[in-house]
């Protein structure tokens, strides 16, 4: 019998939380064929205890559940398990849904209905982005940069503020790596989109400009006046790591 796994599902393990009975069976049989091992839940409660016997490597989370909803429990989930990869299905494919999910910490979001090739294309390319991102992945960037009371560690994804480590989730540390390797240059949006996730990303233009504003509240000091990523009008946006290059982008 031939063996289906593959690099990218060896020893990972998903977590299906999703009300949909159907849907999970549906889900876990789809993703075991392919070499996941994968524990489904119908609601938060049934997540809490599956994640407090097992590590899981991504959850696949929808939005709409009985009890807590989806962005109460991605929330939770970025607050108590930091980088946990997280993708969220949403029943509709309004924007407010999808940038509610990227706004809870979400990395990535599938309206239903979704063919699931998609929703495994888009777990293996979140885990590939993850594992390039991983302490020890290969690099031949700069790995520790400092940027006023920040300290951003690329080769660890740790970013310190006098030596308190603030967490980041995978897209926040994606598009703040983009950034810092990019210092003082004009980015546009679609540009960010390809340095933080290359052809995977999937997500709309506003996708940025959510990960660039949850960034925001976590370095800045008045995110209304950002002093370390700033917007260019017409363009997109641009890291500015020390003072002296603030007075040349304001006399530009």
């Amino acid at each position: 019998m031939p063996d289906n796994t593959s690099p990218d599902t060896l020893t990972q393990r998903i977590l299906v939380v999703d009300d949909d009975a159907r849907l999970r069976s549906l889900l876990q049989r789809f993703l075991e064929d392919d070499g996941f091992v994968v524990r489904t839940a119908h609601d938060g409660s049934q997540m809490d205890k599956l994640m407090q016997r097992e590590l899981f490597s991504l959850v696949v989370l929808d939005l709409m559940l009985p009890g807590e909803d989806g962005i109460s429990i991605c929330k939770r989930l970025r607050e108590n398990n930091g980088d946990i990869p997280i993708i969220m299905l949403t029943a509709k494919g309004g924007d407010a849904d999808r940038i509610a999910g990227l706004e809870a910490g979400a990395d990535d979001y599938l309206p239903k209905p979704f063919n699931p090739k998609e929703l495994l294309a888009r777990i293996k390319a979140v885990l590939r982005r993850q594992n390039r991102e991983l302490p020890g992945a290969p690099s031949h960037q700069l790995e520790v940069v400092e940027f006023g009371p920040w300290t951003l560690d690329l080769s660890t994804r740790t970013l310190k503020r006098d030596g308190n480590v603030v967490t980041l989730t995978t897209g926040e540390f994606s598009v703040l790596k983009a950034l810092v390797q990019h210092p003082r240059e004009p980015l546009t949006r679609d540009k960010l989109m390809n340095l933080a996730r290359g052809r995977e990303w999937g997500a709309m233009e506003r996708s940025i400009d959510v990960q660039v504003s949850r960034l925001r509240r976590l370095i800045e000091d008045n995110p209304s006046q950002a002093r370390y990523i700033q917007t260019v009008w017409g363009v997109g946006y641009v890291f500015v790591p020390d003072e002296a290059d603030v007075e040349a982008v304001k006399s530009e």
